[in-house]
This record gives structure tokens, C-alpha cells and sequence, in this order.
């Protein structure tokens, strides 16, 4: 007789683990981790070497004096203490000293001092480091879909601009990384929103390079001016498995495919997906915690269930997505289809979702909280207990250990 079989997914920082019957067709769905990381200082410094359509940084760097360097804020995997170094030493061989690592906060809060030493890790203290503030920015013009771009005033003064970033599916710019550094990373809010907007387009979706809101984002990096991004792909582990560096399209659009034959899968839907971000700080509040919905959506029927495992330490995460959730579901949708508001975006979508399926939600959250959210609160037990009650003994369920980095279409 088959025993049934454990299952564990990443919970914050540590994960929770459910048993679920031989009996039920499950499909496992997460990263190849026959790609392992075999020397992430090497797999850098490879790519600093050998940029993608680009000179190496070290000479970009004798053509300025002063450089910014943009880097992920807390609530992203991006390893950035090492990536920061090599960086740093190439801007030092090409002869400049002034460097500044600005956190592209977007319009997330700002950080604490812990979360910064946790990015930059030995280099903490040690070099100089501010946080994006959205009301000192620099209008540079229009984008031809309207979008204004304001950004940041130290990054608009530097001579030499640098991103950093990882590279993950992203369910209305269709893949994290790149120009992402410049907008939202470090722009204003009213760039922010405009381009945001832009995911009320069909096309604007998970895995799509097409993207109007990354091509809209794009033409605002090319009006500011990248000089060099590195960004790289990870494993479950949060460790580097390939690296790209050189032109900002160029170089994204090669580790976007890696990314691709990676963690891109085709799955039959099923009547059940269980999925967890991958854990702290893709899974810090519901918020964030909703990418992972938008990779999973497509791989469950209408009228299946989806159980999202997700700590969600810090809450909602976003003052207008909670303003939003005061309302009824209908009266959010009916709300955002009359104009697109930046936060609200997510109490609509999460709202349109939990009318085409059961949404549960697995949290450290109190009960009330997650059903001002379109949630069902439930232990995972609970949650897939209630769900095989109402899908049957021939239920098929997706298992996503890594919905944040995975896409199922």
C-alpha cells in the first residue's frame, strides 16, 4: 500500500508541511534543482567579465566621476551583499571612488536599520547608502503611453547609473528585473501609478517580455540612462545560479530566458493548488503575497481552490489595498473598472479571484483580518480537508513550494 505523502512549504522563515493522501493525483511543481549553485562569486565575476552587449563596467567607469549603484529593498530576495563587492571594485578599477547604493523602495515604506544591514551585509557602515524618496524626483519628459518620469534626484545627478536585481516572473511586468531598478524602484508616485495602469491591458501579464508595462518602463530607463545592470536567477535555496551584467535590455532579456526553461511550466488545471510564496520576504504581508496567487490562477479550474501559505508578518502591507478591503467584493471591482488606483489594484483582483474559486489563506493573521481580505482563514489542515470535501476522491491538486519564482500556465 503507497503511504501517504509529506509535502513542506516555505512559511516566513521557516515552513509548514502537510500529508496528503497516495490516493489524490498531486503534482509537484518547483525549480530544477539539478541546477544547483556551483560558485556564485565565480558565476559574478564571470558575468562582470563578460558582459552582454556592453563594455566591461571598470571602462564605463572612466567616464564619470560619481555612481549610484540601485539595489532590491527588504522585501525581495536579491542577495545584494553579494553582488554589492565585485561591483564596487570594477566602479574602483575604472577609477571612481564616490560611490552611492540607493534602495529602490518604490512606494514601499521605509526601511529599518536591521533590514539594511541585512542587504548590505559587511558593507554596512561602510559605504554610502540612502533610501528612494519619492518626493525628491526629476521630471525627464513623457513616455509616448503617458506616463511622466520622475526620478529620483541623486540618481538623475550621478554620471554613472548601475542596477541590481533579481529575475522572477512577474504577473503584470512579466518578469522582475532590469529597467524594474528605475520604475517603479526609484520614481514618483505619479510614475508609479501611470505606469502601473498599464496592467489593465490583456497583454500585461506573467512571462510576457511584450509587456506594455515593461515597455513603458523601459522607454523611461532609456530617458534617464543605464549603464550597466547585473542581475541574476536564483534557486529555492535564494542562492545564484546564473548571472547576467551589461546592457539593460540585452542582459535582462538573457537571463528572462533562463528564467524560462528554469521555472516556466505547463500544467493541466486542477481542482486544487497549493501554494506558498517561497517564504520570508516574498510571503512579509498579503500584499506581496499575492504574486504568488497570479502565477497559480491559471493551473486551477473555476470553481477549484486555491490554499495560499503565507506568514504575512506585517499584514496587509499597504494602507490603500486595507482602505479598499472596507468594501464588499462587488463594490471593489465596480471600483477599480471605473480608474486604476495604485494599491486598490490588488483588493480588485484578489476580490474578481475569490468569486471565480475558494481562496484560502494558511497565516499568522487574526481570523477577521483574513476574511477582510476575500480569504478563508484555516490551518492547512483545514484548508485541504475543506477543499477534497468539496472536489471529491478524484480531486487533482498542484503543489507550488515556490509560487513567487515558479509560473504554471
Amino acid at each position: 500500500m503507497k503511504k501517504d505523502v509529506l509535502y513542506h512549504l516555505p512559511y516566513g522563515k521557516t515552513e509548514v508541511s502537510i500529508d496528503i493522501p497516495s490516493r489524490y493525483h498531486v503534482k509537484l511543481i518547483k525549480p530544477d534543482n539539478a541546477l544547483d549553485a556551483w560558485d556564485e562569486i565565480n558565476e559574478i565575476k564571470r558575468a562582470l567579465k563578460t558582459p552582454i552587449h556592453s563594455r566591461r563596467l571598470a571602462e564605463i567607469a572612466r567616464d564619470g566621476r560619481k555612481a549610484v549603484i540601485i539595489v532590491s529593498d527588504t522585501t525581495r530576495p536579491t542577495p545584494t551583499s553579494r553582488l554589492l563587492p565585485p561591483l564596487i571594485s570594477e566602479l574602483k578599477a575604472g577609477g571612481i571612488d564616490d560611490v552611492t547604493i540607493v534602495f529602490g523602495l518604490g512606494i514601499h515604506r521605509k526601511q529599518t536599520e536591521d533590514e539594511k544591514k541585512a542587504i548590505l551585509g559587511e558593507l554596512y557602515g561602510k559605504v554610502n547608502a540612502i533610501e528612494h524618496d519619492v518626493n525628491d524626483c526629476v521630471n525627464l519628459g513623457t513616455t509616448k503611453r503617458g506616463t511622466p518620469v520622475d526620478i529620483f534626484r541623486p540618481v538623475v545627478d550621478a554620471d554613472i547609473v548601475i542596477c541590481t536585481g533579481t529575475i522572477e516572473f512577474h504577473y503584470y511586468a512579466g518578469y522582475s528585473g532590469g529597467a524594474k531598478s528605475i520604475l517603479p524602484a526609484v520614481s514618483s508616485k505619479r510614475s508609479i501609478d501611470a505606469n502601473h495602469a498599464l496592467m489593465l491591458d490583456p497583454n500585461s501579464s506573467a512571462g510576457r517580455l511584450d509587456s506594455p508595462v515593461r515597455d513603458d518602463l523601459e522607454e523611461a530607463a532609456r530617458m534617464l540612462g543605464i549603464d550597466f545592470i547585473l542581475n541574476v536567477v536564483l534557486n529555492d535555496r535564494r542562492e545564484i545560479i546564473s548571472a547576467a551584467a551589461g546592457d539593460y535590455i540585452e542582459a535582462h532579456r538573457k537571463g528572462a530566458g533562463f528564467l524560462d526553461r528554469l521555472s516556466r511550466i505547463e500544467v493541466e488545471p486542477s481542482d486544487i493548488a497549493i501554494v506558498s510564496p517561497g517564504g520570508w520576504p516574498r510571503d512579509i504581508d498579503i500584499y506581496q503575497s499575492h504574486k504568488a496567487l497570479e502565477h497559480a490562477r491559471n493551473a486551477v479550474k473555476d470553481g477549484g481552490s486555491i490554499i495560499l501559505v503565507a506568514e504575512c508578518r506585517e499584514g496587509y502591507g499597504n494602507r490603500v489595498f486595507e482602505e479598499w478591503l472596507e468594501s464588499g467584493r462587488d463594490e471593489v471591482i465596480d471600483k477599480f473598472k471605473s480608474g486604476f488606483v495604485m494599491g486598490g489594484h490588488k483588493a480588485a483582483l484578489i476580490a474578481a479571484l475569490s468569486k471565480r474559486m475558494d481562496l484560502y489563506l494558511v497565516s499568522s493573521l487574526p481570523d477577521d483580518m483574513v476574511r477582510k481580505a476575500y480569504f478563508i482563514p484555516a490551518s492547512l489542515e483545514k484548508a485541504l480537508e475543506a477543499a477534497l470535501s468539496k472536489h471529491g476522491k478524484d480531486a487533482k491538486i498542484i503543489v507550488m513550494p515556490y509560487g513567487g519564482s515558479m509560473l504554471a500556465f
